[in-house]
């Protein structure tokens, strides 16, 4: 590529009620929905013609979370994320500045959401899951995230290299346990 990709324009999750899911990641988390697509179309997983509900709530870079609601159960059944018991590690990850951090932390407590909290050494994450199970991570960097950014970047090939290789020894040395 002569330019890497230029940030996240959505990512797309299925939800069974766009009010629900809406007053989770609006009302709860305050990230604001920005825009509803309401479509028919045929498409190739159905082989039929179905209409959808499209919504996008908005990041700070112009990036969004998007997610599809479909009129009918089969096409709910059919495109719905099947997830192990508890979500499994799939989730996408949101960077937060710290004051933001500490604010969603107080909102998930505030509305009895389930949450964990992990410090990674490299980021300090909150792990929240939507109604349909979609886990969402909100990040905030350490002050010297430049310079452990540099450490990863120059040994990221070496480092995957040796763990494929079978030396599973960790690189962390920054991870709080």
């Amino acid at each position: 590529l002569s330019e890497l990709p230029l940030r996240l324009h959505h990512h797309a999750f299925v939800a069974k009620d766009q009010e629900v899911n809406r007053r989770f990641f609006e009302d709860i988390l305050v990230v604001p929905l920005v825009a509803t697509w309401c479509e028919r179309t045929f498409h190739p997983d159905f082989a039929r013609e179905v209409d959808y509900c499209h919504t996008f709530f908005g990041l700070a870079d112009g990036g969004a979370l998007a997610f599809f609601q479909f009129a009918d159960a089969d096409a709910y059944e059919t495109a719905r994320a099947i997830l192990p018991p508890g979500g499994g590690w799939w989730h996408v990850a949101l960077k937060v500045s710290e004051a933001s951090f500490d604010e969603l932390l107080a909102r998930a407590k505030a509305h009895g959401l389930a949450h964990r909290v992990t410090d990674h050494g490299y980021c300090q994450s909150l792990y929240l899951t939507s109604p349909d199970g979609l886990k969402v991570e909100f990040t905030v960097d350490p002050p010297d995230i430049g310079q452990i950014d540099a450490k990863r970047r120059k040994n990221a090939h070496t480092d995957l290299a040796r763990w494929l290789a079978g030396d599973r020894r960790t690189n962390n040395d920054i991870r709080s346990h």
